[in-house]
């Protein structure tokens, strides 16, 4: 064996401590067709659910940490204090979504295991970046064809 540092330079040529290809003692029992069905429906209910999570990323919390940040500018009467609660609660509902995204991502990893599915990577990337591109898609038809950015010659006002 040529893993004495003597015999190779001092240079270590093997495979490192903890590196090497994983090995199980036997294939895992299959849990039967009608299991692996209700966990095939599990795994698509967490992905519908992590589908919905990530939209609210791109909307309704948004929204919610805004007029949460404008109830305290009107009760402080403080426009730094409104900010300042507009951030820590966006800040702290985002970071809280995208944990609770990264857990089902892994939940949903094992439940397409159980249900028979050689599941390796998780779907978190593809749907967080689907819902973005569909949002980012939907704002720029509502902002550039529903409201439009408007016209230097039409103010959209009548008798003006």
């Amino acid at each position: 064996m040529r893993s004495d540092p003597s015999d190779n330079g001092g240079l270590f040529v093997g495979r490192r401590p903890g590196t090497a290809p994983v090995q199980y003692r036997e294939m895992p029992e299959r849990a039967g067709e009608r299991r692996e069905r209700i966990d095939g429906s599990l795994a698509n209910l967490m992905l519908a659910g992590m589908t919905l999570l990530s939209l609210l990323c791109w909307g309704p919390i948004p929204i919610a940490c805004l007029w949460a940040g404008s109830q305290a500018n009107y009760l402080s009467g403080s426009v730094g204090v409104g900010i300042l609660v507009a951030f820590a609660a966006l800040f702290g509902l985002l970071f809280g979504a995208l944990a609770l995204l990264k857990r089902l991502d892994n939940a949903w990893i094992l439940v397409r295991r159980a249900a028979g599915h050689d599941q390796r990577t998780g779907a978190l990337a593809r749907v967080f970046g689907t819902t973005a591109v569909i949002c980012g898609a939907a704002f720029a038809f509502w902002f550039l064809v529903i409201h439009g950015p408007g016209s230097s010659s039409f103010s959209g006002k009548p008798g003006a």
